[in-house]
């Protein structure tokens, strides 16, 4: 099955100790004048950023289409639309936009993001018992104070699910994303890699993506339990 049975398929299927050698090799010499660990840098800052504005911006706009029936109707439709397109649909339109620096990759994952963070948050915020929101205005609450005193904590579990599903989005789309002029950057090392036919690096890269997305998806889940310890509790 590995390169050693079969020298013709090393091109194909390297062994796994030729994928070692470029660990180390790629983490103390680099790859493409970059570490690995600075290819993963590039990549996971990319992603934070495009993550934190498509979060920020996909919960106010998920709020206001729940709590907007007009904005329900008129952005509804449009939000669902873009969140049916691939990466690669927009991304040379979004070059054509910002140039080829960071700008297409940050917006490329926002636009991933966005609309997933958008559609939990108007599908949680419209699932809050009106009970909560009665009980709130009762008890003394100004009308403008619900949605971030009442409604957004009650939609918090499903809210951090949807930011779950975005980040994994996002890191699919990193590689996407860094197809132009990506490197630093592991989906930018990828790309490069199988323009050269090195297999051995593909793999590498593939493995580091899987890795540090298990981390992240990690992450994630342990805020999910910090931030609402009582979801699934009640």
């Amino acid at each position: 099955m590995f390169a050693d049975a079969r020298p013709d398929l090393a091109l194909f299927v390297p062994h796994p100790r030729e994928v070692w050698h470029q660990l180390v090799v790629t983490s103390t010499r680099g790859y493409s004048g970059y570490l690995l660990l600075e290819h993963l840098g590039a990549s996971l800052r990319r992603i934070g950023l495009g993550c934190l504005f498509g979060t920020v911006g996909g919960v106010l706009l998920g709020l206001a289409i729940a709590l907007v029936p007009v904005l329900r109707a008129a952005l509804g439709p449009f939000i669902t639309f873009v969140r049916t397109l691939p990466p690669l649909a927009y991304l040379y339109l979004l070059v054509i936009w910002f140039g080829i620096n960071e700008e297409p990759k940050v917006w490329l994952l926002l636009i991933a993001a966005l609309p997933i963070v958008a559609i939990a948050t108007a599908d949680a915020v419209a699932g809050v018992p009106d009970d909560y929101v009665n009980a709130a205005r009762s008890l003394g609450t100004r009308r403008l104070a619900v949605p971030w005193r009442v409604v957004l904590p009650a939609a918090l579990p499903e809210i951090l699910t949807g930011v779950r599903l975005a980040v994994g989005v996002a890191y699919t789309s990193v590689v996407a994303a860094e197809t132009i002029n990506g490197v630093p950057g592991i989906g930018g090392m990828v790309r490069d890699a199988q323009r050269y036919n090195n297999t051995s690096v593909v793999i590498l890269g593939i493995l580091v993506i899987g890795a540090s997305g298990l981390l992240i998806d990690g992450f994630i889940q342990l805020a999910q339990r910090r931030l609402a310890p009582w979801r699934g509790r009640i």
